[in-house]
């Protein structure tokens, strides 16, 4: 099994809707770091698991220095996040998005899914 990933830092700013009252719900921004781990039992016709290029095209390219509320059709939770960016690539099998220094999310696809094969 090959194994890549691709850390990305984009600067992007949110609006949490919340069932509780919060700080976040006001519009308020993050220096992201958004990392993508992709795997592949073989590599593809270029010798790669996938092109960081395409990663970057399509996560910076959709992101950064954006309202993520204005480009995603979810509330953009780092844990909503976090699985939206999984399901761009095929080869992605994890996603972490730190927000801050101290704030985390991690999604990982469960391989047990058949959608996930």
């Amino acid at each position: 099994m090959y194994y890549v990933s691709k850390r990305l830092e984009i600067a992007g700013s949110h609006q949490l809707t919340l069932s509780y009252e919060s700080q976040c719900s006001n519009i308020h921004g993050h220096n992201w770091i958004i990392t993508v781990f992709c795997k592949a039992e073989h590599l593809n016709s270029d010798g790669m698991v996938c092109d960081f290029k395409h990663i970057k095209d399509k996560i910076h390219g959709q992101l950064d220095h954006r309202h993520f509320n204005d480009v995603i059709p979810f509330n953009p939770t780092a844990e909503n996040i976090a699985r939206w960016v999984t399901e761009q690539f095929p080869e992605c099998y994890k996603v972490i998005v730190q927000e801050s220094e101290g704030n985390m999310a991690m999604y990982v696809k469960d391989d047990t899914d058949p959608g996930a094969l």
